[in-house]
């Protein structure tokens, strides 16, 4: 992957639609990278209402679900050590991706977070990623607890 992006579930939908073009005229794509999509979806209200789907240009896309919460709270859903590994598996599967596009509804907490880890992950410097906002500590912390405990079981 050469980039990782964060963004709001409504940037998110700009920046898959920069990719479309009408029947027979690609040259009219705004953009022409390919993408694999983390898509962080509310628990309270079922998700978004749509999904992201493959395409010619978007490679797989891993839906989850899980509150913006860093600890328990009646209702709604804690990131867990499940998702994590899925998100580790995804990122490890779609390296191919020229980009990975990570979103929740607002791109400042959990997809923020995801995407520190992801840059982390692929060897890259995250700190900007906690200059200039607050990833979800939990959602971080349970990402990098996993991948440690990952990399010690590869050895």
């Amino acid at each position: 992957m050469k980039r990782v992006i964060v963004r709001s579930v409504f940037d998110a939908f700009d920046y898959v639609m920069d990719h479309y073009y009408p029947a027979g005229q690609k040259e009219f794509g705004k953009l022409k990278d390919t993408y694999a999509v983390i898509s962080i979806q509310d628990t309270h209200a079922g998700g978004f209402g749509f999904i992201f789907k493959r395409s010619e240009f978007c490679k797989d896309v891993l839906t989850l679900y899980f509150d913006d919460i860093v600890e328990p709270v009646e209702g709604a859903c804690l990131f867990s050590e499940v998702q994590a590994n899925e998100i580790i598996d995804f990122i490890r599967e779609h390296q191919d991706a020229e980009t990975l596009l990570v979103h929740c509804y607002g791109g400042e907490s959990r997809s923020r977070a995801v995407g520190a880890f992801a840059v982390k992950m692929l060897g890259g410097d995250n700190s900007s990623y906690f200059e200039t906002g607050h990833p979800n500590e939990h959602v971080y912390d349970v990402l990098e607890s996993v991948w440690i405990d990952r990399m010690a079981a590869e050895r």
